[in-house]
């Protein structure tokens, strides 16, 4: 979809894939598979077992066990499922705009209202706006769901222990459930660390969507976990057994290699994406100087800040139009996204430098 939506002549710097080689235990978890014959319907415990292993590894939690998770064919139809069990139709949404827009879409689709909670000028959870929305709720007799991204998507915010503390604080004091989208969870940057939300107190009937999809670019392959906190497992036990019959048998079989030999390539990756950090922040001081950017250190996708700019059309137009660069408007994210651009640094360091000198070019 990156490189084949846009005609030849666009740098396509939008859509979350990367731009990198197959993992090798990947490509040759999958090629023997097919040359085995090992190509019918997903079955087993094999996803949660290797996630288990990578979250202790990485994160020192323990809390992926087989008899709390469910495999589901990716994190979005996964929490699409997770909302069906816990709230119903009409009920609210809560969001933290500017927001990863499929939330919006599959959640209207689904017969739930989106409510935004908007994030501060720092790209991080504003707890008074998001207070003020679950007691505006309470007021009305409404609680559902707090869909909640982390890493945040698009600013890269890392949520610290302390902020999802106060989230399931919160949403305790409310009635409010928690479902967070964790699919970002392995690119956080050297040096800082994910929490996952399920291991914080107070978080034990939230609920969890995982994937090594984003970590090890295998978007393609699907597949996706759901955990449940202690106190939410006869929720996900109501899920439909025939939810687990959507995943890829073949892309399991490819997230369980990411997870278990996938840990030297990711760290390659990590330390090159946060590279391309550092050259972002020099090609805009450059060639962009009015574009004010804070770096995420999660996820590999930036948000940049054009409204300085004054462009009368939307900045993605602009540098797609005349630039001939592809990226994602700040529109569809809600609110918040007026004005901004989100750009993928997940390539080379020649095609991130030329993408930011044509968009240069195209204000003049």
């Amino acid at each position: 979809m990156k490189w084949r939506t846009y005609p030849e002549d666009v740098l396509p710097l939008w859509v979350a894939e990367m731009d990198v080689p197959t993992p090798e235990p990947v490509a040759e978890a999958i090629a023997a598979a097919v040359r085995r014959g090992d190509t019918g319907y997903p079955f087993g415990d094999s996803y949660a077992l290797a996630l288990g292993e990578f979250a202790q590894k990485r994160w020192g939690w323990d809390g992926v066990v087989p008899e709390r998770s469910a495999i589901v064919p990716d994190v979005m139809l996964g929490v699409v499922e997770m909302l069906k069990l816990v709230t119903g139709p009409g009920d609210p949404v809560v969001v933290n705009s500017p927001v990863y827009p499929p939330f919006y879409d599959f959640v209207a689709h689904m017969d739930r209202e989106v409510v935004e909670a908007p994030l501060g000028e720092d790209g991080r959870i504003d707890f008074g706006v998001l207070e003020a929305v679950f007691r505006g709720l309470a007021e009305q007799g409404r609680r559902g769901a707090y869909l909640l991204c982390s890493p945040h998507n698009p600013t890269g915010a890392v949520h610290t222990p302390h902020e999802l503390e106060r989230v399931a604080g919160l949403t305790a004091e409310f009635g409010v459930r928690v479902i967070a989208d964790e699919i970002h969870a392995p690119l956080v940057a050297p040096g800082e660390t994910f929490t996952p939300y399920l291991t914080v107190p107070g978080a034990q009937d939230g609920l969890s969507l995982m994937s090594a999809s984003k970590g090890w670019n295998l978007a393609g392959l699907k597949a996706a976990l759901a955990i449940a906190g202690p106190a939410s497992a006869a929720d996900l036990a109501r899920m439909p057994e025939e939810v687990g019959h959507g995943p890829s048998h073949v892309g399991v079989i490819a997230h369980v290699a990411a997870l278990r030999d996938g840990g030297d390539w990711l760290d390659a990756l990590l330390a090159g994406l946060d590279e391309n950090r550092v050259l972002l922040a020099d090609l805009l001081a450059i060639h962009l100087p009015a574009v004010t950017w804070r770096s995420g250190p999660g996820t590999y996708l930036q948000w940049l800040d054009c409204r300085a700019l004054n462009l009368p059309d939307d900045p993605a137009k602009v540098f797609l139009d005349r630039g001939r660069v592809a990226l994602n408007s700040g529109l569809p994210f809600g609110t918040g996204g007026e004005g901004h651009v989100r750009i993928n640094i997940a390539t080379s360091p020649r095609i991130l430098a030329e993408a930011i000198e044509k968009m240069a070019a195209a204000i003049g």
